[in-house]
């Protein structure tokens, strides 16, 4: 069935919407990612324009972070005041990457943009992801973070103005970091409409040093409001949010997420790790191709 998207000006089969956000709800389940960083390039793949992909899967992070932290609320596993100052610094992100987002818009660059940062950012996660997760394979153990890490006690993090206690964390750093912290979630929010939560969480606990059983709620608190305000100045400033497409990605969302959950309690760490990783590669090279290897036919006619 054919379903119109009134902001992007284009028809697409509902189905496919719907077996992708089934398919990505069921991937944030199984290795516990937010899935933004592949909605958004199988949305392109599809032939939609990155920016409406950018816009409106926001929407869809907006949903899952919601059941989150309502989730890790009732346990007690979100601290407010941290997570309130990572906010300012994720508002200000915020708006700096959308003024930036609409520029290369104007500039007719955000096709070629968009498509570029995620070939970077998948192909260097991705590795990483590979490498750490074939190791623990071949060591026959599933080697987790360390987190006795001492960065927070570096001599460039200690001597920073502006400390603060956190007490709920057990912290006293200086506001700047949490606040540096949220303003890169606030650019990848509104630039590449992921949460960013693959980078939050380990700079939360290495840089930070916050108790990990903190850490998740702690982050999609901050993430949810962010991508509220990313999503309200997408719509406004750029016009890129279709509500229609974003429904059909929460609604398949939610119900592949359930199956993703139920899987995920049999599948070892090591082993989901490395299926993502792979997975991300694989995207990564598609991208690339798309973007790097020229067509057979440099230009078509298409009549609707």
């Amino acid at each position: 069935m054919q379903i119109y998207l009134p902001i992007a000006e284009m028809t697409v089969p509902a189905e496919s919407i719907l077996l992708l956000g089934t398919f990505v709800g069921f991937l944030s389940g199984l290795f516990g990612v937010g899935g933004g960083f592949l909605t958004t390039p199988f949305l392109i793949f599809m032939g939609l324009p990155p920016g409406i992909a950018v816009g409106t899967q926001s929407n869809q992070l907006v949903a899952a972070s919601l059941s989150g932290v309502l989730a890790h609320f009732k346990k007690g596993n979100v601290d407010f005041k941290l997570g309130g100052v990572m906010l300012v610094g994720s508002l200000l992100g915020s708006v700096i990457g959308v003024s930036l987002f609409k520029l290369l818009k104007h500039m007719g660059q955000i096709e070629f943009v968009i498509p570029l940062l995620y070939v970077f950012l998948l192909g260097s996660m991705g590795l990483m992801m590979f490498y750490e997760s074939l190791s623990s394979m071949l060591k026959k153990k599933d080697v987790e973070g360390d987190e006795s890490s001492k960065l927070m006690h570096h001599k460039f993090f200690t001597s920073l103005p502006y400390k603060m206690r956190f007490p709920r964390s057990k912290l006293y750093v200086s506001a700047l970091v949490p606040g540096a912290i949220g303003f890169v979630g606030g650019l990848l929010v509104s630039i590449m409409g992921i949460g960013g939560g693959f980078l939050l969480v380990p700079a939360m606990i290495y840089i930070l040093g916050m108790p990990t059983i903190l850490v998740a709620g702690t982050s999609l608190f901050q993430i949810m409001i962010t991508t509220i305000f990313a999503t309200i100045m997408q719509a406004v400033t750029n016009h890129t949010v279709d509500l229609v497409l974003a429904a059909m990605l929460i609604f398949g969302g939610v119900v592949g997420a359930q199956f993703g959950v139920r899987f995920s309690r049999k599948l070892k760490g090591s082993y989901a790790r490395f299926l993502l990783a792979s997975m991300l590669l694989i995207v990564c090279f598609k991208l690339a191709g798309d973007l790097f290897i020229a067509p057979t036919e440099l230009y078509s006619t298409e009549v609707n």
